[in-house]
């Protein structure tokens, strides 16, 4: 199993039934293809949209039906359409039970940057500094480091997208928690051990004492 798919099916276990839940855009986007098909999820897409589906098959495409990211979607039967002013009221009034969003940086106080790196061309935030502190909770899927460079750090570098809002990490390697206290480490994937996913963190890792293995 590649990471990204890895990741995107970890994450859909954290869905519930009833749930209306915002995807990011790239492998976020991913994890409606792994929800359970007993559950009811209402997906929200930020340029307007309530009830995604899973990504259609390449011959039915249909580029006038995107997501923010602009990739092809499909759509449930009773979704709906509507302007970006409903569709940020919908995300400024609390009405988001969870966002998947992907990021550049965490750090052990659940801050995070994931819109800019200084210097560099970004064609801005999207909806993402809303999300972020809108949603009444927020998982971070990403790959655990960029080419060798840590991600989940003591401290981000990178400029603030939010601060102090992120209440879990999902990683290729392990699923984190953050606390008052810190990250919590309480799952590792299979085949991987716990001096593995620190030595892939700068930021001092909490082992919970329930640690297990992740659950895909």
């Amino acid at each position: 199993m590649n990471p990204k798919e890895l990741i995107a099916r970890r994450v859909a276990k954290e869905l519930k039934d009833g749930d209306v839940v915002n995807l990011g855009i790239g492998l976020p986007t991913m994890v409606a293809n792994f929800v359970d098909p007993s559950i009811d999820i209402t997906f929200q897409s930020e340029n307007g949209m309530l009830g995604l589906a899973a990504a259609p098959s390449k011959e039915n495409e249909d580029w006038d039906l995107t997501n923010a990211g602009g990739k092809p979607v499909t759509m449930t039967i009773g979704g709906v359409f509507f302007d970006s002013a409903t569709s940020f009221g919908i995300i400024r009034g609390g009405h988001v039970d969870a966002t998947v969003l992907g990021s550049l940086q965490v750090d052990e106080e659940g801050n995070i940057a994931n819109w800019i790196i200084p210097g560099k061309m970004v064609p801005g935030m999207g909806g993402a500094m809303d999300l972020l502190v809108g949603a009444k909770k927020v998982i971070v899927a990403m790959q655990h480091t960029s080419n060798g460079e840590h991600k989940i750090l003591k401290r981000c570098t990178l400029p603030f997208t939010a601060v102090k809002e992120v209440n879990m990490i999902v990683t290729e390697l392990a699923v984190m928690e953050i606390t008052p206290k810190g990250i919590l480490l309480t799952e590792i994937a299979p085949g991987v051990t716990v001096e593995e996913v620190q030595q892939a963190t700068e930021a001092t890792l909490i082992i919970s004492e329930n640690l297990k293995e992740m659950d895909i």
